[in-house]
């Protein structure tokens, strides 16, 4: 044990903070009445030291140990009221993890000593537990951030040319033949270069991940057959998930993004800030629970021993208190400052948005956000909903904001499906969606739009099944949701069905068409792009293993030519120029011409009608975007048979060339005949030039 000197410190900032002389220790307290820093050994099995805080200024707990050095494992007991029925939980028998911890070490043992209460009481949390928790969780560590990011340049995409790859980084890499098993699973593993050369080969232009803050999951819980693989119960804002780590080491994380940067790929993270691995009045005492339960949960009005749960986790996080919302900035402004990320998808993000219980524009969260000096030059993305009330706020979010658009989601499911009156509906979709963003001058990249994601089917599954097949979940049957809009195509699940099988291929092609060809900003589910299957679970938030697995030997030449498919699209969609554009269409002739910026189409080769639009049998819709030098025409057949279609009258001299065909059968076309015989379930695309 080194020769450690006793000092005051300082409140700010908060977290250990290594000076290159000693460490600084600063934690939020509002209500404690005692503070104590516990230092471990390098196993973090054995106490090695116990230094009461004396210091507290602004509610701010601090100390400063000369002598100590980066590599330290600590933890926090507080001491407080245990009184449940006025919300105060503290228990200084809990050894607590600190908020602001760069790092973790050591595993989640689960064990009842981990509950602030006795779990044998018939009083549950309204008992008290005596036993010590601190073989069971694991030490926080002091850490320096030295890293050398040498030319690392992030590449700054503009929203306009934004393409997002939605993936879990452990399910990605776990069985990729390219990657070494020692690094299957990690950050060192997606950084590997046969997987970051496919993804810029590919042409998507950022890679959105999963939650890689520290969440532990239930896999040391005895008789627990479900594990937390998604990760959407975070322990940490600031520690990174640990299994990730193939070395143990951070730089692994910064190693990652810059190798993603160098190949022209931003980083996102998917983050949770709307809850925490806790839960609600019966979860583990961890860390916020034990420090400051009133301030750092939305507690029950009525009953404050019980949480209020807009989140459907146990509990929700308090950005009304100051100190819980710096935590959260804190957090984002270190992941953007110390790991270079280029953006964030907040999940739950209306449960950021409640002030006093009521969602609000005008709350603590965005207010701050929005004036942030380091967040400006990032791209936010709301989750825009959460199961409290008023939670659905999609559109709601202010300028500035990109927004994960459901209402895509759900009609271009139901079109490809057949189902009727969806006409109108997916016209406003692939147009941007400007009844629900044009407001305040926000943008058209606004509308995030996604057919599938990590929550849901698969492309391949939508295609493949009418219900959801969740049983390994261990719930029968019962989680996940029921309303996908899928369509099995005549059989459930796998099929030896040549027509079966043709028909799912066509309309998972014909989605995957509608999504890159419609404006705002697409996401695309890691391995949809191959036909990457799930066997039907739609909700595999439990399942680490080959069923959310992406199985890469399992990819066939048909697969391999729909990724091919999918690149040709982003390709076109990049440098086509038709995408690239913030403002909504107006309907309205562009200037100098007497031309609109968008128009409908029927299959006579006429402008759509007020009886078109209202026409519930209608499964088939053309647009035609014009951008002042020449056409996009862009024509969409749900019909499960080939419809004949009268192109519109461009003028004698337009000249067609056929750039997108998703049924494959007009190859080489370049004029086309008149009435076009457009393939069932196909979408077909031309550029026209005068």
């Amino acid at each position: 044990m080194q020769t450690i000197q006793t000092l005051r410190g300082q409140a700010s900032p908060l977290g250990a903070h290594y000076d290159g002389h000693g460490v600084n220790f600063a934690l939020f307290s509002m209500h404690a009445e005692k503070v104590e820093l516990c230092l471990f050994d390098a196993d973090g099995v054995t106490e090695t030291a116990r230094f009461a805080i004396e210091e507290s200024d602004n509610n701010i707990w601090h100390i400063y140990l000369k002598g100590l050095k980066p590599g330290q494992l600590y933890g926090y007991r507080v001491y407080g009221p245990y009184e449940p029925l006025k919300g105060h939980r503290f228990n200084p028998n809990k050894l607590l993890m600190d908020p602001y911890a760069r790092k973790l070490s050591g595993r989640l043992i689960w064990n009842k000593a981990l509950f602030g209460y006795d779990m044998d009481s018939p009083d549950k949390d309204l008992s008290f537990s005596k036993t010590d928790s601190a073989p069971f969780v694991p030490k926080s560590v002091v850490v320096a951030d030295a890293y050398d990011w040498e030319d690392d340049k992030a590449p700054q995409t503009s929203f306009e040319n934004t393409a997002i790859y939605e993936t879990h980084l452990k399910g990605y890499t776990k069985l990729h033949p390219y990657i070494p098993d020692s690094e299957r699973g990690t950050f060192k593993g997606f950084a590997n270069r046969g997987n970051t050369a496919y993804l810029r080969w590919l042409g998507i232009s950022a890679v959105e991940l999963l939650p890689i803050h520290c969440f532990y999951g239930n896999r040391y819980r005895k008789g627990l057959r479900k594990d937390n693989y998604w990760g959407y119960e975070s322990f940490s804002f600031f520690a990174p998930e640990n299994t990730y780590l193939a070395t143990g080491e951070l730089h692994e994380i910064k190693d990652m993004v810059k190798e993603l940067h160098a190949h022209g790929l931003e980083v996102f993270m998917d983050v949770v800030y709307n809850h925490t691995g806790e839960g609600n009045e019966l979860g583990p005492t961890l860390s916020y629970k034990g420090i400051d339960n009133v301030s750092y949960y939305c507690l029950n009005p009525a009953n404050r021993r019980y949480y209020y749960d807009s989140t459907g986790c146990g509990s929700s996080f308090n950005l009304d208190n100051p100190y819980a919302l710096n935590l959260v900035m804190d957090s984002l402004r270190y992941w953007v400052q110390e790991y270079h990320i280029d953006g964030f998808r907040f999940d739950l993000a209306t449960t950021l948005c409640r002030q006093r219980g009521v969602v609000s524009q005008r709350c603590g969260f965005l207010y701050t956000v929005n004036q942030d000096p380091v967040l400006k030059n990032v791209k936010l993305i709301a989750e825009p909903w959460d199961v409290g009330m008023g939670g659905y706020q999609v559109g709601a979010f202010p300028p500035g904001w990109a927004e994960w658009n459901d209402k895509f989601r759900d009609v271009v499911r139901r079109f490809w499906k057949g189902d009727k009156f969806q006409v109108g509906e997916l016209a406003s979709r692939v147009s941007g969606s400007s009844d629900v963003f044009n407001y305040n001058n926000r943008n058209i990249w606004t509308s995030v739009n996604f057919i599938t994601a990590h929550d849901g089917f698969t492309l391949q599954d939508l295609v493949s099944y009418n219900r959801k097949h969740n049983s390994s979940n261990g719930e029968e049957n019962r989680d996940g949701t029921d309303n996908n809009w899928s369509w099995n195509s005549g059989a459930e699940g796998e099929s030896s069905s040549k027509i079966i099988n043709e028909n799912r291929r066509k309309r998972a092609k014909a989605m995957l068409t509608t999504l890159l060809l419609s404006y705002g900003t697409p996401l695309l589910l890691a391995g949809d792009e191959f036909g990457n299957t799930q066997m039907g679970n739609n909700n595999a938030y439990c399942q680490d293993n080959i069923i959310s697995w992406i199985n890469w030997e399992a990819v066939s030449e048909q697969d391999k030519n729909l990724a091919r498919y999918v690149r040709k699209l982003l390709r076109y969609r990049r440098r086509s120029g038709f995408f690239e554009r913030s403002k909504f269409f107006t309907g309205k002739l562009v200037a100098g011409s007497k031309i609109k910026d968008l128009t409908w189409y029927n299959e006579h080769g006429y402008e759509f009608t007020k009886e078109d639009w209202h026409d519930g049998s209608r499964q088939s819709i053309a647009y035609c975007v014009f951008n002042g030098e020449k056409y996009l025409l862009v024509i969409f057949n749900a019909h499960p048979h080939s419809l004949l279609w009268n192109l519109p009258d461009l003028g004698r001299t337009a000249v067609w060339r056929l750039i997108v065909d998703s049924s494959e059968r007009f190859k080489g076309l370049s004029s086309p005949r008149v009435p076009l015989e457009v393939p069932a379930w196909s979408v077909l695309a031309f550029e026209i030039s005068k």
